[in-house]
């Protein structure tokens, strides 16, 4: 889930001071509209915010939500004296009514039924400014995190040395060569436990352990990187060895340079030079 910033206005019970604050937002996916496995319950919503204000509301009227059976978009909104919440199928007076989260958080028992379909199958706010408590789905979603998790650990607990610094210097940069081995495997399982996706993908790209290789071998004198970044040479000769795509980055170009018959050879010429 990627996060976003956005700018919200807090607005209270009439009288209340208006405040106005920078939150983040966790964008969801939107999911199909399913009437089908409706169950009467009570429903929790809250907001999916950082920051919780102690009053927020969201949108009541004005809503639209396309109908694919009938083939248009059809208005709806929150009232307290109609059974639906759709404007096509009230009867009478409308009497509009906010929908208020008080910090951060909104009950809405079963006999409300119109305000929860609104909320749980037709807002255009759902998944994205506020979210519907499942907590079935949400403890579902917990255990494949931990597992994630737990898989991440194991695989820095086992790394060797020479993968820990390359997986540690795409998130630190040089830095991680002067790190002792004990300072090293701390980082590599603390990024592992708060990035495990990210760490699992790292673990196992071979180009990271390359491009690692090349840094090492430039820092270290025995190849150069020109000053524009476009080619690598010998250190002793200045002999060319490759040229950089102009589209690519320096160190990833030659990763992929290691792995041709030409670069190959080389690579165990530096690997000799490195021990």
């Amino acid at each position: 889930m990627a996060k976003k910033q956005k700018k919200a206005s807090y607005q209270g019970d009439p009288g209340d001071e208006h405040v106005e604050k920078v939150v983040q937002v966790v964008e969801q996916p939107k999911k199909e509209v399913k009437n089908n496995n409706w169950e009467i319950k009570d429903r929790m919503y809250y907001l999916n915010y950082e920051i919780t204000p102690l009053t927020y509301n969201i949108k009541s009227t004005n809503i639209y939500w396309f109908d694919e059976e009938k083939g248009y978009e059809r208005e709806l909104k929150h009232t307290s004296n109609q059974r639906t919440p759709f404007v096509d199928e009230m009867v009478g007076d409308q009497r509009l009514e906010h929908i208020t989260f008080r910090d951060g958080s909104l009950f809405v028992p079963k006999n409300k039924q119109p305000l929860q379909k609104l909320l749980s199958l037709y807002h255009p706010d759902l998944g994205g400014l506020f979210l519907e408590h499942k907590p079935v789905e949400e403890a579902a979603e917990d255990i494949d995190t931990l597992h994630l998790e737990i898989e991440a650990l194991m695989a820095a607990k086992e790394m060797d040395i020479d993968m820990a610094e390359a997986v540690m210097r795409v998130e630190i940069g040089s830095e991680a060569s002067k790190m002792s081995s004990k300072e090293l495997k701390r980082d590599l399982l603390l990024y592992a436990k708060n990035n495990p996706k990210l760490f699992l993908d790292l673990a196992n790209d071979d180009n990271v352990q390359l491009r690692n290789f090349g840094i090492k071998a430039t820092e270290m004198g025995i190849l150069k990187l020109s000053g524009d970044q476009r080619t690598f040479t010998w250190g002793s000769n200045d002999r060319k060895l490759m040229n950089v795509p102009f589209d690519e980055h320096p160190y990833t170009a030659l990763a992929h340079w290691f792995k041709t018959d030409e670069g190959m050879e080389i690579y165990n010429n530096i690997e000799k030079q490195l021990k």
